[in-house]
């Protein structure tokens, strides 16, 4: 009975995490759709590059619904039992809410393997090829938009001409820029060859400009200068509204990466002073270690919310699976809101990176074994049923107050 039992458990809780994970990852793709428009239509992207880039994007997100998902599958599961009176039948048979644990402690192990996964090698993997993607098509259209022998002033603060394009490699010949990204400074380039490329790890296009020469001018002062190699750097956002990639961020290092830039933050100088200074800043160490707690606490965040979510499903029992699904992403918002108090305390340095990420899942993890015992003891308060006596009582007050209403009336 036991091991049918786990089965059926561990089947319907699969179903509901598949289902979950892709309504879930389907409204938040159409809701970073609708914040990406502007990129896609800035950068011309045809539906196989808008396809591409998504799939980039999808550990991002899933990193974060695999723990909501589990504890959706479990929590429902256990609902859906306690509403068809599944539950009781179970422990009059002499099964207690232990003998049930193994399914649901198993799926969330496998669940918190799989978000690991996701943290440490696909959520890297994701983000880089997005950034490369995002560079390699950007880098495409501004080579189209710059016309032969025309004045193009598509790129802000920036006149570039062009007497030849070679699109294909990038390459352009007899070339004059014009540059006032500077305020109160106007450059001047005249060079006889040049190159469009770009920096996926700053997100930014480059034109190198080779055995040219410099006319700058500020105020009413000009200087002139000869140069073996100049470049003009020009910020993707400042090309392509809506497209703001940066820096490299934590999130998009590998896990070798982070532990590579922790070492060498540790040994730097610049952070000994920093933290002379009381810790209390956002500084790049502390930003790097709370990410790299980041990559564990959130996969390990299954177990924790799939053992809080158990007893609470039986204290529900009787409740709708619709009104059961509200409840649950109210305790995920909960969830998701310690966590990003403790991701802003790890950041600035107020408590350590390690403390500010994982009490909440320590929280929720005391509590829901706290909730497991009551409920095998059954001193767990079901509150359906409370909530309904409260409602009953108040039916009878204000019943009464009717009567006597209607008596007063009367006599009158």
């Amino acid at each position: 009975m036991p091991s049918l039992l786990q089965q059926r458990l561990f089947r319907e809780m699969a179903h509901l995490f598949i289902l979950s994970t892709c309504v879930l990852m389907t409204l938040i793709l159409i809701g970073r759709a609708v914040q990406m428009r502007e990129m896609l239509l800035g950068l011309d992207m045809n539906l196989l590059d808008t396809a591409l880039l998504f799939c980039y994007m999808t550990p991002l997100f899933l990193m974060l619904i695999i723990p909501v998902a589990c504890m959706l599958s479990v929590f429902l599961t256990f609902l859906r039992m306690g509403t068809d009176r599944e539950l009781i039948a179970l422990r009059a048979g002499g099964i207690s809410i232990y003998q049930m644990l193994p399914a649901p402690v198993l799926f969330s192990i496998l669940c918190t393997a799989l978000a690991l996964w996701v943290s440490l090698h696909w959520l890297p993997w994701g983000m880089s090829h997005f950034r490369a993607t995002v560079m390699e098509i950007a880098t495409t259209r501004a080579r189209i938009v710059i016309q032969p022998g025309v004045f193009n002033a598509d790129f802000p603060n920036l006149v570039l001409f062009a007497r030849r394009v070679d699109p294909d490699a990038g390459t352009l010949f007899e070339v004059l820029v014009n540059d006032r990204t500077v305020p109160e400074r106007e450059v001047t380039i005249l060079a006889p060859e040049g190159t469009i490329a770009s920096n996926p790890e700053k997100g930014e296009l480059v034109f190198n400009l080779k055995n040219g020469k410099l006319y700058s001018t500020t105020g009413s002062q000009t200087a002139r200068l000869a140069f073996d190699a100049y470049t003009v750097r020009l910020p993707l956002s400042a090309l392509f509204s809506s497209v703001e990639l940066g820096d490299v961020r934590p999130r998009e290092m590998s896990w070798k990466t982070l532990l590579a830039t922790r070492d060498a933050l540790k040994q730097s100088e610049h952070k000994t002073i920093q933290q002379s200074s009381g810790g209390t800043q956002r500084t790049p160490l502390n930003i790097i270690l709370t990410e790299i707690q980041r990559r564990w606490a959130y996969p390990a965040a299954c177990v924790a919310l799939a053992i809080f979510v158990l007893p609470v499903a039986a204290a529900f029992q009787g409740l709708h699976r619709q009104i059961g699904l509200v409840v649950a992403l109210l305790m995920f918002f909960v969830y998701y809101s310690l966590m990003s108090l403790g991701f802003t305390l790890g950041e600035t340095g107020v408590v350590p990176p390690a403390v500010g990420l994982w009490v909440p899942n320590a929280l929720f993890l005391l509590a829901g074994c706290v909730g497991l015992r009551l409920t095998a003891r059954e001193h767990f308060p079901n509150i359906i049923n409370a909530i309904r006596t409260v409602t009953d009582r108040f039916k009878n007050i204000a019943r009464r107050f009717g009567k006597s209403g209607r008596t007063g009336d009367a006599l009158q």
